[in-house]
Formats: C-alpha cells, sequence, structure tokens
C-alpha cells in the first residue's frame, strides 16, 4: 500500500489526517452504545462552534472510520479521508475507480448532518441511490443518523419524510422537479423540500459538465399541430442536403439555402417563408433535424410505439422525457408514431443554477480534472486529484485508426475473438445502440458467447449484474458510453454477490424443496439473506438446533468462502492475462468520457490495457478533424484492413478534442450567463411565491400590491396629456364611484395620499362584505388570486424570455452585445409582468362577488 506522506500534499491535509488516525485510535476502545452518543455529543459541540471548526472535523472523521470498520469491516485509507476532507471544503475530490468514493462521500455527509438541516447525496440514476442508501442505513444506524433514499418511484406522500431524514440519496433528476414542483404548489403543506443546505454530487462531471446544457421542464400540453407535421415532413423529404439547406453538426443546427427557401415556398404555395403570420418555418427545421441529426437507435429509440429519448452521455433511455419547442413531435412524424401534444413550459431550471442554491456543494468523480476552468468559474470548486491506494498499473496503448468504418468493426471483433480464446475478460464501449448491435451480431458470427448493454429496455433491467461480471474469466462485455458507470468491475468476479447468487439458488431450488415448504419469491429469499447476513455481522452463536436461519447462516459461511477462494484464483489468472482489456470504439468528443472508460480497468492497483479503434470515418475524425488526417492516410497509400500508429494522428486526435472541449464549454458558459438573467428573477418570483403560500395572512401584500399599482399609474398620470383617462382607470381598478373634476383640481401628493385611503376604505368593505357571507373567505381568495395570477404570468413571461433568447443574438449585427441586450430587455420583460400580476390581482379582488344558490 502506497503511504500518504510520499505525496506533495498541503500540510494541513496531512496534519489533520494524522490527529484523525489519533482520534479514532481512543474512539475503537468505546462500545457501541457509547459509539452512539457520539452524534449527539457532537452536535452540543457545534452549538458553541461552526461546522469548520478542527476538532469537531477530528472527532467527526473519526467517529465515522470507526462506524465503518464496525459496520463493513473495512478500514478506511489516508487517501479515502483525504477525498472526504476535500469534499468538506467545497471542493471536488477526483478519485479513481475501485477507491471507494461510496464510503468518501458518508464523511463529509456525517458531519454537515450534525446541523440538522439536510444533506442530499445526489447520484445519477436510481440504483446507484437505492444501493448506496442501503449500505449508509447499514453503517448509520450505529449513530442514530437517519437515511432517506428518493428514486422515480418513490410515491409523493413518502417524498416529504424522506427529504426531512439527515441524510437522504437522490438522483439529480428527481431533485430537480422536485423543486419546480414545491414551486407550482397551491398549498404549503404540498412542500416535499427543505431549504437547500449542503449537497455532495456523485460523477459531478456527468451532472454538472455533460447535462448543464440540457434545463428540467415541466410542462403542460398545448394545442396539437398535427398536419403541420406531417407535411413538413413530406417537405423535408423533397429537399437536398448541400443544395436546399446547410447541415453544423457541431452546434446540431440546420440553416435553409435561398434554394431551399424557394423550393418550400413553391410548395407551399406562399410568398414569404419567414413571415411572422406563417408557422412554417419552425416545423420545416425541426423536421429536417429530425431527418438528418437525430439518428433512431442512437439518440431514440422505439418503444412501445412512442419515441424514447436516449441519453447521449451514458447510453441509458430516458422514460417520460420529451425534446422540447416541437422536436419531439417531428421525430414523432419521422417515424410515423402518434403524434403527440407540444409541450409548453410552466417550469424550468438548469441544473447549472439548480445547485447554485445550496449553501455549499462538492463533488467526486474519476475524471474531472480536464474541465477544471469550467468548475472554478461556474462552481467555485476546485478539482483536487487523490492520488490512487495502489498504483495504477493500466497500461494505455496507442490508437489503431483505419481507412473505412467497417475494417474498423472487423479488426475489433477479431480482438474480441482473441481475448475470448486467451480467457482475457473484455470491455467494449460503443457510442449508439446501432453499433453495439452491429458488434453483437458480428461477434455472433465467430461464436463468441458475450454480454450486450445498451439502452433497450430488455438489456435495462441487467445493467448492474452484467457489468459485475464483466470482470470474470473469458467473459466478453459490449456496453453504450458508460452504462453501467458507478459499479465496479471486479477481477475474477466480486465474492459477495457471487456468494449471494449462489446462496439465492441454494434456498429457492434445493432447501426448501428438501423441507417440502412453499414456494418462495424473490422478496422473501432477499428478506432470508438479510437475517442471515445479520446474524452474521452481529456475530450472534450459531447453533444448528436453533432455527432454520442460524443453519442458513452455517451454510452461507461455507459458500463464502469456497466462493471467495474461487474468486481470488480466477483474479490470479486474469491478472496473468494481463487484466481488464478495455476497447474504444470511437474518440468522444471529450477527452474526460475516454479516460473514463479507460478507468473500467485497472481498479486498485490491477493491471490493465486500454485500446481505441478509430477509422477516418468517426464523429470526431469527420466533424472537427479536418480534412488534413485523410489527406496524409491517403498519401501514405495504405491498405484497409491496415491499421496505422502514428504520434501525428494522436496529437491530431489530442487537438480536436480540446477544440470540441473548448467548443462546448463556450457553449456552456454561455448558456449559463443567459439563464443567470432569468434565475435572478425566478428566485424573485419563487420566494415571493413562498412568502404568499406560507402566510396565512395576505391583506398587508394586497395593500402593498395596490399602493404599488396606484403609483405606477399616477407616474404615468403626471406624463400624460389625456389625465381625465389615466384617472378613469384607477377608478374602475379600485371599483369607486365620485367625480373625476374633484380629482383634477387636487395636487399630486393629495392624489396620492387619497387614492391609497380609497383603497383601504373600499377593501375594508370588501372585506366586511365577504366575511358576512363565508367567514375565512377573503383569505382564500387573496391566496388564490394572488398564486393564480403569478403562475399564469410567470409561465407567459418564461415563453416571452425564450423568444427573446431566440431573436437576441441578430442584434450582433448592429454592433450590440447580445448579453447586454438580452439583460435589458428582460428586466424590462420582468418589470411588466410584476406590474401586470399587481393590477389584476387588485382589479379581481376588488370585483369579487359571492352568489348564493338559495
Amino acid at each position: 500500500m502506497m503511504n500518504l506522506f510520499n505525496y506533495n500534499l498541503n500540510n494541513q491535509y496531512k496534519n489533520l489526517i494524522h490527529k484523525i488516525n489519533i482520534k479514532r485510535e481512543e474512539i475503537k476502545y468505546y462500545s457501541n452504545e457509547l459509539l452512539g452518543k457520539q452524534t449527539e455529543k457532537l452536535q452540543n459541540k457545534l452549538k458553541n462552534s461552526k461546522i469548520s471548526n478542527q476538532d469537531v472535523i477530528i472527532e467527526a472523521f473519526a467517529t465515522m472510520k470507526e462506524t465503518i470498520f464496525r459496520s463493513t469491516g473495512m478500514t478506511l485509507f489516508d487517501v479515502q479521508i483525504l477525498g472526504s476532507l476535500i469534499m468538506n471544503n467545497g471542493n471536488i475530490a477526483e478519485m479513481k475507480t475501485g477507491e471507494g468514493k461510496t464510503l468518501v462521500a458518508l464523511l463529509p455527509a456525517y458531519l454537515h448532518s450534525l446541523e440538522n438541516k439536510g444533506v442530499h447525496i445526489v447520484t445519477v440514476n436510481d440504483y446507484l441511490a437505492e444501493r448506496d442508501a442501503n449500505l449508509a442505513q447499514k453503517i448509520f444506524s450505529y449513530l442514530k443518523i437517519s437515511i432517506g433514499v428518493i428514486t422515480q418511484n418513490t410515491k409523493s406522500k413518502d417524498r416529504k419524510e424522506e427529504y426531512t431524514k439527515n441524510i437522504t440519496y437522490i438522483t439529480n433528476s428527481e431533485l430537480g422537479f422536485d423543486y419546480l414542483k414545491d414551486n407550482m404548489a397551491i398549498h404549503k403543506n404540498d412542500i416535499l423540500q427543505r431549504n437547500f443546505n449542503y449537497a455532495i454530487i456523485d460523477e459531478v462531471d456527468s451532472i454538472l459538465i455533460d447535462e448543464a446544457r440540457t434545463p428540467l421542464i415541466i410542462s403542460g400540453t398545448a394545442k396539437i399541430q398535427k398536419n403541420f407535421y406531417q407535411n413538413a415532413y413530406k417537405i423535408s423529404n423533397n429537399l437536398i442536403n448541400k443544395i436546399d439547406y446547410k447541415i453544423d453538426e457541431k452546434s446540431k443546427s440546420i440553416v435553409l439555402t435561398v434554394e431551399g427557401i424557394s423550393k418550400c415556398e413553391r410548395i407551399l404555395e406562399i410568398e414569404n417563408l419567414y413571415n411572422i403570420n406563417t408557422p412554417w418555418i419552425k416545423y420545416i427545421i425541426n423536421a429536417l433535424k429530425a431527418k438528418e441529426l437525430f439518428i433512431k437507435n442512437k439518440d431514440y429509440i422505439v418503444k412501445e410505439n412512442q419515441i424514447t429519448i436516449v441519453d447521449e452521455f451514458t447510453g441509458r433511455i430516458m422514460t417520460g422525457r420529451r425534446w422540447s419547442e416541437g422536436l419531439h413531435q417531428a421525430v414523432e412524424a419521422k417515424e410515423n408514431v402518434k403524434i403527440e401534444s407540444e409541450n409548453k413550459v410552466l417550469a424550468s431550471i438548469t441544473y447549472q443554477n439548480l445547485f447554485l442554491l445550496y449553501n455549499k456543494i462538492s463533488g467526486m468523480t474519476g475524471t474531472a480534472k480536464t474541465e477544471e476552468k469550467e468548475f472554478i468559474n461556474v462552481y467555485k470548486m476546485n478539482v483536487v486529484s487523490v492520488p490512487a491506494n495502489k498504483k495504477c498499473l493500466r497500461k494505455d496503448l496507442p490508437d489503431l485508426v483505419y481507412k473505412n468504418e467497417y475494417s474498423k468493426w472487423e479488426a475489433v471483433a477479431n480482438e474480441c475473438a482473441d481475448m475470448y480464446k486467451k480467457g482475457r475478460p473484455t470491455l467494449i464501449g460503443t457510442t449508439s445502440i446501432k453499433q453495439s448491435e452491429l458488434l453483437s451480431e458480428m461477434l455472433k458470427t465467430l461464436d463468441i458467447p458475450h454480454n450486450l448493454l445498451n439502452a433497450k429496455p430488455e438489456n435495462v433491467a441487467k445493467e448492474s449484474n452484467i457489468i459485475l461480471k464483466a470482470g470474470q474469466y473469458k467473459t466478453i462485455t459490449i456496453a453504450t458510453n458508460m452504462a453501467g458507470r458507478g459499479t465496479d468491475i471486479v477481477l475474477g468476479g466480486n465474492a459477495k454477490i457471487v456468494t449471494d447468487k449462489k446462496m439465492e439458488s441454494y434456498i429457492s431450488n434445493k432447501y426448501y424443496k428438501d423441507n417440502q415448504t412453499k414456494e418462495l419469491n424473490e422478496n422473501e429469499i432477499q428478506l432470508i439473506i438479510e437475517q442471515i447476513k445479520f446474524t452474521l455481522d452481529n456475530k450472534q452463536e450459531v447453533n444448528k438446533n436453533l432455527n432454520n436461519i442460524d443453519n442458513l447462516a452455517i451454510i452461507y459461511k461455507k459458500i463464502e468462502s469456497k466462493t471467495t477462494l474461487e474468486c481470488e484464483e480466477a483474479k490470479e489468472k486474469i491478472l496473468k492475462l494481463g487484466g481488464l482489456y478495455v476497447i474504444g470504439t470511437e474518440r468522444h468528443e471529450s477527452r474526460r468520457i475516454d479516460n473514463q472508460l479507460r478507468g473500467r480497468s485497472g481498479r486498485q492497483g490491477d493491471t490493465g490495457e486500454s485500446r481505441f479503434f478509430l477509422s477516418l470515418q468517426d464523429n470526431l475524425f469527420r466533424i472537427f478533424g479536418g480534412k488534413n488526417i485523410e489527406t496524409i492516410i491517403n498519401k501514405l497509400n495504405i491498405d484497409d484492413n491496415t491499421p496505422i500508429e502514428s504520434m501525428l494522428l494522436t496529437k491530431s486526435l489530442n487537438s480536436a478534442q480540446k477544440k470540441v472541449e473548448a467548443y462546448f464549454y463556450d457553449i456552456r458558459k454561455q448558456l449559463f450567463e443567459y439563464d443567470e438573467v432569468i434565475h435572478s428573477q425566478r428566485k424573485a418570483i419563487y420566494s415571493e411565491r413562498k412568502k404568499i403560500l406560507t402566510y396565512t395572512f395576505n391583506r398587508d401584500c394586497i395593500i402593498e400590491y395596490g399602493e404599488q399599482t396606484i403609483q405606477e399609474m399616477l407616474n404615468i398620470y403626471y406624463q400624460n396629456r389625456n389625465k381625465k383617462f389615466i384617472l378613469d382607470k384607477i377608478i374602475i381598478l379600485l371599483n369607486i364611484k365620485l367625480d373625476i373634476n374633484i380629482l383634477l383640481k387636487m395636487s399630486d401628493n393629495e392624489l396620492k395620499h387619497y387614492f391609497n385611503e380609497q383603497l383601504r376604505v373600499s377593501y375594508d368593505l370588501k372585506e366586511i362584505y365577504l366575511e358576512q357571507l363565508r367567514p375565512g373567505l377573503i383569505r382564500q381568495l387573496e391566496k388564490y388570486y394572488l398564486l393564480q395570477q403569478i403562475d399564469k404570468a410567470w409561465q407567459e413571461h418564461i415563453d416571452k424570455m425564450s423568444l427573446l433568447k431566440e431573436y437576441i443574438g441578430w442584434r450582433s449585427y448592429g454592433q450590440q452585445d447580445p448579453l447586454i441586450e438580452y439583460k435589458n430587455e428582460a428586466f424590462n420583460l420582468f418589470i411588466n409582468m410584476i406590474t401586470y400580476i399587481r393590477q389584476t390581482v387588485i382589479y379581481l379582488l376588488m370585483r369579487s362577488r359571492l352568489i348564493v344558490d338559495m
């Protein structure tokens, strides 16, 4: 094992880790009862200090180190404690695969849970959230810390309770959607979340970088325009690439040429395609995008006669998600499935701004250093590389480049065949379902057994199981992108998992049949295994004559011992073969994604290898590599089946990837700058909404709205020649009757005081009238009208802001900065929205009448 102190680390971290280890030596002699009292003791210490108090950090981390050992038998390495300290300081710990990040997160989570303000541990999928929460429950049961978990299957009535737990495991999407739903709630009891305090983000690069360009949206249905989509798709089939339109694959955009515009106008028999009263351009562009840029079995699949999106970064299906602004409907028209209603945005937020709502965030991942600049600039988090506990022995072999794509896939299939004959486990990463199925068919032709993992529904359910087996002898695994991320590939097999599987088989097939017991379902078997583990974990005396669980515990121990030996022997055999071999079939747009794939091999000091098989027809070469590389290859006159290994090619690829990374960083930066504008408005609206929702007495808010509305209208009155018109509007608004000529004789100050007084008198009379008819009605009406008008105006405002963002770019042609123009226009739109809300609420309340049925 490597000594942490051989590394040139900050002395403060070294000293802290040393003190934590000394304190743990003291705590390890505590009884379980005394260990359980540590939480209350530390909470009392925190009342007189801050979460950054070094003594509290030392004792909390030492307590966790001992608790983890007692509950799991694992002793945290110094490098793991280092990772915890980095996260505790609000930074990102970059730790390689297999370094135990799941346990590392528990130390800062425990420390911050002592504040009783809630801690969120955010993961990328439901499987990881449930798996990690189960482990945390086992560990934190010693310390009387409650653990919650929220997945897409968690019912609404249970979510509020899960959020009140000390530490809550949740997926990024569920967290975001619950936040938006809370800010659309119509009763304070419907609010699920507490104020955001501290979040630890697992796979932080995936959530804050890869998904930063995709906002979370809650939609309502708008009017369907079925014929527009179908006709637009027919028109798109008559248009020819490079003649009628041009494709920019970098930005995923399409522009019609002059010829294309003329052709569309002839087909549609209209004079101007871009006339504001002509809706066709939006539908035609979307149809062309569906035709050229959105590929079946790569960007989406057709499942149960519906279009289901495939996540471009993880390869997982995104059930329930739909592309916005008519794009999803365009793809439905292309695939000739039922066209669903278009979505109207009711509420939205990006992950960038969602996580900036927390008082403090930190993260962990295996690959983040290449995006360090973005993490610092946007999230104010440094990326600190944590040294591996054991030196990585993986060899990253030079890329092999083929002239055409088929030669590449043929070479990959032959490489897999060679590895299978040797018995060496091999993981092949592909970028689409189509590619994974192509390789699968080629391996079937060669009679090579293999496991296939992609976004198809029949494969998703087996995801974690397939990845767990990927390190076993003679196992070939094909996976789209980083499917299975978060699950370690253990060489020779995971002894604990294999033991559980064998025990499940024993319980269902042998033990209960021998005892003539009814057949058990999967849940009952799992419950029995949990009881067995509880018996063994608590070191209870096992006696054959006591009960079935004790007998099964003896059998479990025997199976476990035998399986552990078998797995260790298999691991040694695989290590001699060179360890896990990872094959990449295409360089990704980011070096970080490539590194994630490579990082599946070489876990915890294991040997391993990785190599990328590429072709000149790959997207990275084609879109970003330019024609220089292809020209060089053609001059060399190399055979199609002969691969090229060249430092020049590698440098060109790295250069292309850096360009792509910079390009997408600029896009995310621009998105963030624009979204910050609406985010500040969103915070103001949501804050006002929450205040209204939680107050039982909103009269003061109504009076304030009324006085502000009067002042705004009087400001117009002072500047307007037609003064009678403005005064008449104020009289109508306040629902009062009087002679305008009297008002015209008043001074500015007198007018203001008079109208404010009339507002209060009128409102008092309204309140008395409604209270006599139904007590409490006025309070209900206040809240109803306030929330109704805020929601309605905000939804319309989102649409206006979306349109503004689309056309503001044209201002650059007038030598104006689009961002500054956007901010100015957005400010005016926001002021208009606030004015509209105030005026409408006052108008509606002043005219409220209760109709009583006789």
